[in-house]
């Protein structure tokens, strides 16, 4: 292979976490539609989470058992309960509350604050050292901006609704509580309500990326550390559901298509989701696999407002785009410091190569 080729397929290889980050992205937006329909025929939500999560094992055991036989470590208590953790703020718990997120506001509300887990991840990991903020030089004050700026967008989101910039006939909608049968300020209160259900799933969701970049250098195994996860995370529902309602009624889906929304959500949303995930987080780490959680919004809102006559309305417009502008000032930050990063390593190589040749050349005189 000539060095032009090589050069080609390294520049296709760094492309790779890029059109799976897309690909994810664009899963994400149709899971977040089917959860929609799902709310609305009344599921229970730790019951859907509990099939999606079991689905979701079923289907990676066996892939992860002769993918990485050959491959995979010692599995240690340690690993054991950080997959436990993983689980809760990966899968079950986060699940539940951005589908009472879903359930008292909208899937494109959901996806908004989807958008915030870049700034959120990146505001978790300066503690520990993952991230730094230099207000001495541009990028660390393009980082802080944005910071800030994303803050903003997600007050917006939370505390103000707005007006609907679209309008649909009764028939056509398909809000789970009519406006006009409550009162303002009972909506108000749900909207308020969905949307703090839906920051602290943020809050988790940011927290697995940290966890798992932390998994990923322990028990580097994406296949069997998904597994692992989902199984807990089934487990974890499982008995919740158990604890709240015993019912056995509530454990038969109303619709048939239900049942094929569980299944796409537990292969591809629980499964190779979080398989492609964790792959990305290792290669180019947490901040880079969230950042690309606000095309889950723009991807949605093409299926959601046309398709479900999901109702759009003027906060979540202005605080999602308020969001995405800061995200993407954190982004230009932090692509500039790994320029910088990068330009003084290679340097700093370029000065120790004489010295190293002198080291060589010396040797090689002694007799």
């Amino acid at each position: 292979m000539t060095e032009r080729e090589n050069t080609l397929m390294k520049s296709y290889v760094e492309w790779y976490p890029i059109f799976i980050m897309l690909a994810i992205d664009f899963a994400f937006a149709i899971s977040n539609i089917l959860l929609k329909k799902i709310i609305l025929d009344g599921m229970n939500h730790l019951v859907f989470i509990t099939y999606r999560q079991s689905i979701s094992t079923i289907f990676l055991a066996p892939v992860a058992f002769f993918v990485e036989k050959n491959t995979r470590p010692k599995l240690t208590s340690q690993i054991l309960c950080n997959l436990f953790l993983s689980a809760i703020v990966g899968a079950s718990l986060t699940q539940y509350l951005f589908l009472l997120g879903i359930e008292y506001t909208s899937a494109t509300l959901a996806c908004a604050f989807v958008n915030m887990v870049p700034v959120v991840t990146f505001l978790m990991a300066l503690p520990f050292g993952l991230e730094t903020i230099n207000i001495k030089h541009g990028s660390g004050i393009a980082k802080a901006i944005g910071t800030l700026i994303c803050v903003g967008g997600a007050f917006i989101l939370t505390f103000y609704k707005g007006i609907p910039l679209i309008h649909f006939s009764e028939q056509q909608s398909v809000s789970p509580f009519s406006e006009g049968a409550i009162s303002s300020s009972k909506i108000k209160e749900r909207w308020i309500f969905g949307s703090l259900a839906l920051f602290a799933g943020t809050l988790l969701w940011s927290s697995w990326f940290l966890l798992q970049s932390f998994i990923g250098k322990k028990y580097p195994c994406k296949y069997s550390s998904t597994v692992i996860m989902t199984f807990f995370s089934a487990i974890q529902a499982a008995i919740l559901t158990l604890s709240i309602d015993r019912r056995p009624s509530i454990w038969i889906p109303k619709e048939k298509a239900d049942m094929l929304s569980i299944i796409y959500a537990g292969l591809i949303g629980s499964g190779m989701c979080f398989v492609g995930m964790s792959w990305c987080v290792k290669k180019r780490g947490p901040v880079f696999t969230a950042a690309f959680s606000p095309l889950v919004q723009v991807m949605a809102a093409l299926f959601d407002v046309p398709i479900l006559h999901e109702q759009l309305h003027l906060g979540s417009v202005i605080g999602s785009a308020i969001v995405i502008a800061g995200l993407y000032f954190l982004l230009w930050g932090k692509n500039r410091e790994m320029q910088k990063v990068v330009h003084e390593t290679e340097e700093k190589k370029e000065k120790e190569l004489p010295f190293k040749d002198l080291e060589t050349n010396s040797e090689s005189r002694i007799p």
